[in-house]
């Protein structure tokens, strides 16, 4: 195999993506645009590798990446890590202009990802008290990870832990709610901190700079509700629109208040960052003046979610394949596995996609199964055991938990293969 890079993190790293302004200049090629050459080509390149299959499209990651960086305009991207879940192509973003520092999903990954990383700030709050335990007794690990909290009692944990005056200070995030209260609708956001108020996110802080061994260098707020909406969903004209009008008015408030919230959290701490944002969001985040950086992930990748948004249309760099085993009717044809369902409201958008052959649907009655999936349209009557049906994933990061490596494919062959979390033996959650 050409240029194998299957080992797991290398002292100089691995390079994927170009180091300056000039080595993006040219125009890049894009294969995937021609899906009758682009998928087939995918199959030839791994036709000797058994099934399920996973590949990156390197092309195609080169253009999501510059695309970002395109949109961000700017404001530096922290990589969402539960959106990748392969550390090779994590730390050579990192090496890419546009990128800094990791958004990681679990206290353990964080600790794990800042062997190498210098910045990586916890997006979630953690109760890990082995994971707490090695990071205060480790003043390299205590300067390179951020830990985020929204209630005291995350702060008490680390106290009995290890109080003050035994410890290095923890670096600490103040995380936000965003979701907007809509005059009619109500809620709409995702349930994550308990604060919302200013008031109420502005008192914490002042009780985290005023508490001994705390030192608060971050402001996080997300807004899933613009981030992770799609506003073009085929077929869903009214939907759309009214999905705008939310996003429009919830931005809006929300940069109101952001701005008030930073700036107040600043006369009592030296913020390092203000985080906002998503893959979806990234041009309306970067609009507010308070936000400092954008996490970014899914557009990387691409999961077939990020497919129905207006702003941007990323390239399908991540795929993965399954063989037909067999043919219970002249129209339908049976790989083995498919059942990679997506995280969220379980629904039609929730599943693996199917997207080449074209025109392959999934049964009503049987959906993507675990350990064999039915497809019926008219490319299967020509399906036969042994042939390779490619599948999109909704969601960018979840495939990683399924398969111990990506093949990388670039030019119609296989480059080199990188190991993913659960190939490097890691499973955070």
């Amino acid at each position: 195999m050409a240029g194998d890079v299957s080992g797991g993190s290398r002292k100089g790293g691995l390079q994927f993506f170009p180091q300056s302004a000039q080595e993006s200049s040219s125009a890049p090629p894009r294969p995937w645009l021609t899906p009758a050459a682009y998928w087939p080509s995918l199959s030839d390149a791994t036709a000797g590798l058994p099934a399920p299959v996973a590949v990156l499209g390197m092309e195609a990651l080169r253009f999501n990446a510059a695309d970002l960086v395109r949109r961000a305009d700017g404001v530096p991207l922290r990589i969402a890590s539960k959106s990748l879940r392969v550390r090779g192509i994590i730390e050579s973003l990192l090496r890419a202009p546009g990128f800094r520092g990791v958004f990681a999903y679990t206290l353990a990954e964080a600790l794990w990802l800042a062997e190498t990383c210098a910045d990586v700030l916890v997006g979630y709050p953690s109760t890990d008290r082995a994971s707490l335990s090695r990071l205060l007794g480790d003043d390299r690990l205590a300067a390179r990870v951020t830990l985020m909290v929204d209630e005291e009692s995350q702060l008490d944990l680390v106290d009995s832990l290890a109080p003050p005056g035994r410890r290095a200070p923890v670096r600490i995030c103040l995380d936000v709610d965003a979701s907007w209260q809509a005059p009619v609708l109500g809620f709409i956001g995702t349930r994550r901190s308990p604060l919302h108020r200013p008031d109420d996110a502005v008192g914490l802080g002042a009780r985290i700079a005023a508490r001994p061994g705390f030192q608060l260098v971050g402001l996080m707020m997300y807004e899933a509700q613009v981030a992770g909406v799609g506003d073009a969903v085929p077929g869903a004209r009214a939907g759309n629109a009214l999905m705008r009008r939310i996003q429009s008015r919830s931005m809006a408030e929300l940069r109101a208040r952001r701005g008030r919230i930073a700036r107040e959290l600043r006369n009592l701490a030296d913020l390092e960052f203000v985080n906002g944002g998503g893959t979806g969001s990234v041009e309306a985040t970067r609009e507010d003046a308070s936000v400092t950086e954008i996490t970014a992930g899914s557009g990387l990748f691409a999961g077939h979610l990020f497919d129905t948004y207006r702003s941007f249309s990323p390239a399908p760099a991540a795929a993965f394949a399954f063989d037909v085993v067999r043919r219970p009717a002249p129209d339908t044809a049976t790989i083995l596995g498919g059942g990679w369902i997506g995280s969220g409201p379980p629904g039609a958008s929730r599943v693996p996609q199917p997207v080449w052959p074209p025109g392959l649907s999934l049964l009503p009655r049987e959906g993507a199964g675990e350990v064999q999936t039915p497809l019926r349209g008219g490319e299967a009557r020509r399906l036969r055991p042994g042939d390779r049906v490619w599948f999109r994933h909704p969601k960018s990061g979840e495939p990683a938990e399924h398969v111990n490596e990506y093949h990388l494919v670039e030019s119609g062959e296989v480059v080199g293969v990188l190991p993913t979390y659960r190939g490097e033996g890691k499973a955070f959650l």
